[in-house]
């Protein structure tokens, strides 16, 4: 992991049920032990229901609704994969801007696997080299971004990833950009 300095920094975690549990968990904790204060936002209060692929796994406390935040509020922003998560984000327009914001103010942001259908929807991709689970490589490319297949591809400010075996080096990446701050090519 990074020895990357997070205190004094809070960094969101945008999910609603049918996330992919260990693409939140890992991050989380990764983001906590270098010292930033994290929050679960969502579309709903309550609970959300973690999956371990297309089996149930545990719930989580919601912190805040995302018609309460605002990206102003947070230093970064995470973004946990899962099928039905990032489907379901992407057709809320509330969370849709509250990404977009993240990329107006310069603010970096971090996608694993399906999150980047969010991305494609905020309309931030066009442009950006970027990766994914595979299956959205044609989507990503037809939002204008650059799909590669790596393990970890980051551009100004923007980390995305595949799958849950990336998920060191996406967590160490995630860790650095949200230490580094703001990006002046960082935008929507």
């Amino acid at each position: 992991m990074s020895d990357k300095n997070l205190n004094g920094k809070k960094i969101a975690f945008l999910a609603t049920c049918g996330f992919e549990q260990c693409e939140l968990t890992q991050p989380w904790e990764a983001v906590k032990k270098a010292g930033a204060t994290v929050e679960l936002v969502s579309l709903k209060s309550g609970k959300i229901q973690g999956m371990n692929h297309d089996e149930k796994a545990d719930k989580f406390d919601v912190d805040r609704t995302v018609d309460q935040v605002s990206a102003e509020d947070y230093d970064g922003l995470v973004l946990p994969g899962g099928v039905a998560n990032p489907d379901t984000l992407r057709t809320n327009d509330v969370a849709v801007d509250f990404v977009r914001d993240f990329f107006k103010q310069h603010k970096p942001v971090a996608a694993i696997c399906h999150g980047p259908w969010t991305l494609i929807e905020a309309d931030v991709v066009r442009d950006r080299k970027v990766t994914s689970w595979p299956s959205l490589k044609t989507d990503l490319q037809n939002a204008g971004a650059n799909w590669v297949d790596e393990e970890v591809v980051c551009d100004e400010g923007l980390v995305t990833s595949r799958c849950p075996d990336d998920l060191e080096a996406f967590c160490c990446k995630a860790v650095e950009e949200f230490a580094e701050g703001k990006h002046a090519e960082q935008v929507a």
